[in-house]
């Protein structure tokens, strides 16, 4: 008894197809010209130009957001040092008058310039 392949059966090798691959093809009816693909590439093009400009615009948005916010923290820097130099100027006039030495001081009787 001899075998013979018949021309129903085609190997799975033989067909060139691999394992979870479809076997049906889809063909569109519809058929594009070379001058309508370069539209759709040209319009394609444009909306990813656009996309890519309105998040430049956003990124430069926020750059000056920041650098006002960061303006308004070097200024309260600024005042908070400003502050900081009172308030010590006025605890040291405080601290001196308070001391045990200006307590004991007295007025003096008389005072005479260098000039006269």
């Amino acid at each position: 008894m001899s075998y013979q392949r018949t021309t129903q059966f085609s190997p799975r090798r033989g067909a060139n197809w691999n394992r979870n691959q479809n076997t049906a093809r889809f063909a569109s009816s519809v058929k594009l010209g070379p001058v309508t693909h370069t539209v759709l590439v040209a319009l394609m093009i444009t909306v990813l130009g656009l996309i890519y400009l309105t998040q430049a615009t956003r990124a430069t948005s926020y750059d000056y957001e920041t650098q006002k916010v960061d303006s308004q923290i070097a200024e309260l820097a600024t005042k908070k040092t400003d502050l900081e130099v009172e308030s010590a100027r006025l605890t040291a006039l405080e601290a001196v008058q308070s001391s045990t030495v200006a307590k004991t001081m007295t007025k003096p009787a008389e005072t005479n310039y260098a000039g006269e």
